[in-house]
């Protein structure tokens, strides 16, 4: 945790491909507001052992990890939490107070996705304990594995269908999610005629990056999805890319009439999380919520990077 009397002090964002991010006008902003002398950076890592110099820099108050580090960064940190470790994945670097410092990590991502999914959708036909329903992950990477924690054991989603075009990552996804207290069953969508014998998800939740279909086994996962996505019964499709804002998964759902979330919601939703890890409970119970999602609205909104 940092220290009660803050120092000058500097957060990222660490990936590669992360120039473009809309966060850290957001996170700017609150530590502001919360008279935190940090600035938040999009920073690029081209190896893990960049990530890790820039976490062991004295300077550093926390990093937000994304692709391709949120396994692999996982080995290198003094100490993981249950979570990071059930998920598979973990998104978020901070640190003790003791000295010197460890370098800690949990998964904040869940959160998000949790946000987005709630955001659409009416309370009297979402899953519930007494009446779940099945979901559906497009990718088996890592933010796949926060998208299933969130979907079985906050929303009611303990079948999960992923579409994924290589077999051994989706068997990778289902033994990472094996060592969840209550382990999703993951079902390994391969064929339309498959897809068309299932009964439709209500939750989709895309963490691929946004690409044209090419290859045999790219266009089979896009027809699927289609096909699941033209259903009759909507439930609510989030995905997590958002370069571009509008991605080919959401404007396809919502030409067949289906309720979509953009990925840079999953940004505001983890906020009061990773502060209350980086800079304290009091001070995380401090942000101003309207007024921080306003700047991460106003800032994707404006993002030449995003809207194209």
């Amino acid at each position: 945790m940092a220290s009660q009397t803050p120092s000058q002090k500097t957060l990222h964002l660490v990936g590669i491909g992360v120039t473009h991010s809309i966060a850290p006008k957001m996170h700017n902003y609150i530590a502001q507001s919360l008279g935190l002398p940090w600035t938040f950076h999009s920073t690029e890592c081209p190896t893990i052992e960049d990530v890790l110099a820039l976490a062991k820099e004295p300077s550093t108050a926390g990093l937000v990890v994304t692709m391709p580090y949120k396994s692999t960064i996982m080995r290198h940190l003094d100490q993981l939490d249950d979570l990071s470790v059930s998920i598979g994945a973990c998104n978020n670097v901070y640190y003790t107070s003791e000295q010197p410092r460890r370098l800690c990590g949990t998964n904040t991502d869940w959160r998000g996705i949790r946000g987005c999914l709630l955001e659409k959708g009416h309370e009297a036909v979402r899953p519930s304990a007494s009446s779940p329903a099945p979901a559906l992950i497009i990718g088996a990477g890592g933010a796949s594995r926060a998208a299933a924690y969130a979907l079985a054991t906050h929303l009611h989603s303990h079948r999960i269908y992923v579409l994924n075009r290589d077999k051994g990552e989706v068997l990778d996804l289902i033994r990472d999610l094996s060592r969840l207290p209550v382990a999703p069953e993951i079902v390994h969508v391969e064929s339309l005629e498959q897809a068309s014998q299932l009964p439709s998800p209500y939750y989709i939740v895309g963490t691929v990056p946004d690409m044209e279909p090419k290859s045999e086994s790219e266009k089979n996962v896009a027809s699927m999805l289609e096909h699941f996505l033209s259903r009759g019964e909507k439930g609510v499709l989030l995905d997590m890319c958002f370069k571009p804002r509008r991605t080919r998964i959401i404007k396809l759902a919502e030409r067949l009439g289906g309720p979509t979330v953009e990925g840079t919601h999953v940004i505001g939703y983890q906020i009061h999380e990773q502060y209350r890890l980086w800079a304290g409970e009091d001070r995380a119970q401090r942000i101003e919520t309207e007024k921080a999602w306003d700047v991460l609205l106003k800032a994707a909104e404006s993002s030449p990077s995003i809207n194209f």
